[in-house]
């Protein structure tokens, strides 16, 4: 089989048109890099005109970036590359036929975290799309992320089925998961490694083939699809268990009336030949598309793939159990604040709660599986009134941006009884405590943080109640006149 798929590809010649399917966070960064080649023609991005996100395509055939964060040279470099007429988006989906290589980035959470059902509809429509167009020698990558055995088993069946073509013998399949991360897009797909496994060896290396030149300091890491598949649902999982060893610490030294940024400080000076304390930063809760789910594809995996699992009886998985205390910590706010509330003589009930930062992350605007959803939708149920302000995040155009949101900071906190800080926006970091507690007005307030952003004993001595994740040091303070 992989002498036809060869010969097919040595008739074909090299890549010069590619599609990328999904015009978001990981699709339009690829997209710019992938035409700014000298020798890939053109590249097309395939975007659905539908009511909420129709709006990207003639943004980015304007050569304008739909994201509003942070991202350097990201808005450059889609005008460089439609000014030369090597990038364009469209709604036709019959264009793959023309392509060279098509990579597919679009979302996929879950339906059920209990039961571990991947919501994989958004990636089959795409698989489709791709299907129908597909013709002998091209190649497809998946770059979502994916339950383990998600390329050669689904991803390949729907493939076949809408081509009447053989994945191996008339088409090459692959998966080359992304890695990057929101405010540094072009800079994580041109420096980390790439990751790049196919469904056979020449699969691999078309895929190959096609990510190296974006590549000007990683190195692209052949292996298997389902290799891969693994590689990076691992990577993020461990990420999360990170954070949730810090966020647990941050919690025991609350509990112990200490500073959790000392003991960080102090681990982290470990340094020498063979010792790593890889340690991160605690925080209100983690959010964002992968982080929040990637654990669940690689549990689900197991459950597809894997044969007699040999695991303590009684003991819950360890990643999971991480999840767990990162979905914590938003709850754990709702504590805070009710505390510091409390020391100002109110209650959760009655009171209005400016909440800082709907992204997930600072100075972006990805507000996906935003950690300061659980914690309004909690706070409303407790009877209070929430406010929500985020200086990027665009309610105009924002999926997930919650009803009310504003960017009127002033408005957000005329009247509040509490802050808090949910991320670490560099609007947050300059906040002046007196001018704080002149726009909410009120006699006592209180202040929650949930990024380490504010210094504490300036609001303490400003007079209001403070309370941060992991300031053990300063939650049990006296409150100031």
């Amino acid at each position: 089989m992989t002498e036809n798929l060869a010969t097919l590809i040595n008739k074909r010649g090299p890549i010069r048109r590619i599609g990328v399917i999904g015009m978001g966070y990981v699709g339009i960064p690829a997209a710019a890099l992938f035409a700014d080649v000298p020798h890939f023609e053109h590249v097309y991005g395939f975007q659905r005109d539908s009511a909420s996100s129709g709006y990207k395509i003639n943004m980015l055939n304007r050569g304008e970036s739909p994201l509003k964060g942070e991202e350097p040279g990201l808005e450059e470099l889609l005008g460089k590359v439609v000014g030369a007429g090597k990038f364009s988006c469209t709604a036709d989906f019959s264009k793959i036929a023309e392509c060279d290589a098509v990579t597919l980035a679009i979302q996929t959470p879950f339906k059920d975290k209990k039961d571990l059902l991947p919501d994989f509809s958004p990636l089959i429509e795409g698989l489709r799309n791709v299907g129908r167009h597909l013709t002998p020698g091209m190649l497809v990558v998946l770059e979502s992320t994916i339950t383990p055995g998600t390329t050669a088993g689904m991803a390949r069946e729907i493939l076949e089925a809408e081509s009447g073509l053989v994945a191996g013998k008339d088409f090459c399949l692959a998966h080359a998961p992304e890695r990057v991360m929101v405010g540094r897009l072009l800079r994580n797909i041109r420096e980390h490694d790439r990751i790049v496994g196919g469904i056979d060896e020449v699969s691999t290396a078309r895929a190959v083939e096609l990510y190296s030149p974006v590549l000007t300091a990683g190195t692209v890491i052949p292996m298997t699809a389902t290799a891969a598949e693994v590689t990076k649902t691992a990577e993020n999982t461990f990420r999360d268990l990170q954070i949730a060893a810090i966020n647990q610490l941050a919690l025991y030294c609350e509990a112990m009336g200490i500073n959790v940024y000392d003991v960080r400080a102090g681990v982290a000076s470990l340094k020498g030949e063979g010792i790593t304390r890889a340690i991160l930063w605690p925080g209100a809760g983690v959010g964002g598309h992968c982080l929040t789910k990637d654990t669940y594809h690689l549990e689900r995996g197991v459950q597809v793939l894997g044969g007699d699992l040999d695991w303590p009886e009684g003991r819950e998985s360890l990643y999971t159990l991480a999840r767990g205390i990162n979905d914590f910590m938003p709850e754990h706010m709702l504590h805070l604040t009710e505390s510091a509330l409390a020391q100002v003589g109110k209650t959760l009930a009655g009171s209005k709660i400016a909440l800082l930062g709907w992204a997930f992350i600072n100075d972006s605007d990805d507000a996906r599986n935003t950690p300061a959803e659980p914690f309004r939708d909690a706070a409303l149920a407790a009877g209070a009134e929430v406010a929500v302000h985020d200086p990027w995040v665009d309610p105009a155009t924002s999926p997930d941006a919650p009803p009310g949101l504003s960017r009127d900071l002033a408005g957000v906190l005329a009247g509040a009884d509490a802050v808090a800080v949910f991320a670490g926006h560099k609007e947050y970091r300059g906040l002046v405590p007196a001018e704080v507690r002149r726009l909410c007005g009120c006699e006592r307030s209180a202040i929650v943080d949930g990024r380490n952003v504010v210094d504490p004993d300036a609001w303490i001595g400003a007079g209001f109640a403070y309370r941060g994740i992991g300031r053990g040091d300063k939650n049990r303070h006296a409150l100031r006149e």
